[in-house]
C-alpha cells in the first residue's frame, strides 16, 4: 500500500475532472433518460450553490487538513495550494510522504524514494486551480442524463473523459467515475460562505479507503517558497 498510495491520492485530490481518464466500466449499462438541462446549467447551477463562480475564483490559496482511514491506518495530510502549485505531506507512524508540482514539475516522494511526476501528466497539473471544482468545463460535455441512484435523481454528465453525478435536487456533485478512480462526497463543509467536500470515500488502484477534512483556510498560509 506504501508504494501506490501517493500516486493514487494525487489522482484523486487534484486530478482536473475535466481531463480525467477514459473509465472502461463507463459503458455499464444504467437506467438514464435525457434530461431538459444543458451542460452549462447543470455546471452553474454547481458554482453557484458552492458561493458562487465569482467567489470561488476569488480563492487564490488554499490550506487543506485532511484524516485519511485505509486498511486499519490513519494517515494525516496537508495540502497547500496556489495557482496550479501543490504541495502535499502526508504523514504515517512518523514517517512523511510528499507530492508537489511546482507549476512546471513535480515529484512523488515516498520514504525517500523520489519519482517524477510523468510527462503525460503534467498537460493535466497545469490546469489545477486551488479549488478543484473550477476544472469543470461545459465545453467538455455534450449531453446530460437524468440517472437513479439509491432511489435519488442525478443529473450526470458523460463523455470519454469520465462520469459525473450531480444531485439533482441540492445542485452538488456526489460522485464521479474516472480513469483513476471513483470518488463519492458523503458531505459537504462551509468555510468563508464556500462548500467543499467534508468527507470523501475514494477508490481505485485496488485501494478503498474515508477522506476527511478537518480544517480549511482559504488566501492565507501560502507563498511560493512552499512549492521550491
Amino acid at each position: 500500500m506504501k508504494k501506490i498510495i501517493i500516486p493514487f491520492f494525487c489522482a484523486v485530490l487534484f486530478s482536473v475532472p475535466a481531463a480525467a481518464q477514459k473509465k472502461d466500466a463507463a459503458s455499464a449499462k444504467t437506467d438514464a433518460v435525457k434530461s431538459k438541462l444543458s451542460p452549462k446549467e447543470v455546471i452553474d447551477n454547481y458554482f453557484k450553490v458552492l458561493g458562487g463562480k465569482d467567489k470561488l475564483e476569488a480563492v487564490k490559496s488554499i490550506v487543506t487538513d485532511n484524516t485519511i482511514s485505509a486498511q486499519g491506518m490513519e494517515i494525516t495530510m496537508t495540502t497547500k495550494k496556489m495557482g496550479n502549485k501543490f504541495k502535499s505531506v502526508q504523514s504515517l507512524m512518523g514517517q512523511q510522504m510528499v507530492q508537489l508540482f511546482d507549476g512546471e514539475k513535480g515529484y512523488f516522494d515516498q520514504m525517500g524514494t523520489k519519482t517524477e511526476i510523468p510527462a503525460n501528466k503534467i498537460a493535466d497539473f497545469k490546469k489545477g486551480r486551488p479549488v478543484d471544482a473550477l476544472a469543470f468545463d461545459a465545453a467538455s460535455f455534450q449531453t446530460v442524463t437524468v440517472e437513479k441512484v439509491d432511489g435519488k435523481d442525478y443529473n450526470v454528465l458523460t463523455s470519454d473523459k469520465g462520469k459525473f453525478y450531480f444531485d439533482a435536487a441540492t445542485g452538488l456533485l456526489y460522485k464521479s467515475i474516472a480513469g483513476e478512480g471513483n470518488v463519492t462526497i458523503k458531505s459537504y463543509m462551509t468555510v468563508d460562505g464556500l462548500q467543499f467536500p467534508g468527507e470523501v470515500e475514494a477508490e481505485g488502484a485496488g485501494q478503498k479507503v474515508n477522506i476527511k477534512t478537518t480544517k480549511i483556510v482559504l488566501n492565507s498560509g501560502v507563498t511560493d517558497a512552499d512549492f521550491k
